[in-house]
């Protein structure tokens, strides 16, 4: 099981990001891993299940929403985005519908679409 992010050392992560985001800068690679893991940790609180996964690669992945389990190979539903992207939208600072429609997010199958469950982090 990984190790859970505290809340505080989740949301200061998500602010250095913002900060560097903010400043036309590089985030740190352990404020960038830190806060795409906490976001993906609030997800899968709220919606605990198995029948989607949501890939933030490098950093991360989750199952979530209850449904068929997936156990082996590549699983038919797949949301897949970048760790800025990922940020933004669970965060609420930009709207999954507009970064899907730019490119941005890649989802796969009938139940990838996880729109109703962000932001997880108001």
């Amino acid at each position: 099981m990984a190790r859970r992010i505290e809340t505080r050392d989740g949301r200061a992560a998500i602010g250095a990001v913002a900060d560097a985001v903010g400043r036309e800068a590089r985030p740190a690679r352990t404020d960038l891993a830190t806060a795409v893991r906490y976001l993906l940790q609030l997800l899968e609180e709220r919606a605990p299940g198995g029948s989607v996964e949501v890939r933030v690669p490098p950093f991360g992945a989750v199952q979530v929403i209850e449904g068929p389990r997936h156990t082996r190979g590549t699983p038919p539903n797949v949301v897949e985005l970048d760790p800025l992207t990922w940020i933004a939208v669970a965060t609420g600072e930009r709207v999954w519908r507009d970064e899907a429609v730019a490119g941005r997010i890649s989802v796969s199958g009938t139940r990838a679409d996880i729109s109703a469950l962000l932001p997880v982090l108001y």
